[in-house]
C-alpha cells in the first residue's frame, strides 16, 4: 500500500513538472514573436516616414 502512495505522489511531481516545462516554452515562444513584431514595427517605420 506504501508503494502506492508514493507511486501516486512521484506521478504528481512528474505531471506538475510537465506542466511547468510546457508553459516555459508557450511563455518564451510569446517573447520570441512578441520581439520580432516589434522589430518588424521598427523596420517599418523607419523604412516609411511620417
Amino acid at each position: 500500500m506504501k508503494w502506492f502512495f508514493m507511486l501516486a505522489v512521484v506521478l504528481a511531481c512528474a505531471g506538475c513538472a510537465v506542466v511547468a516545462v510546457a508553459d516555459a516554452v508557450v511563455t518564451t515562444g510569446a517573447v520570441v514573436v512578441k520581439t520580432g513584431v516589434k522589430a518588424a514595427g521598427a523596420v517599418v517605420g523607419a523604412v516609411l516616414p511620417d
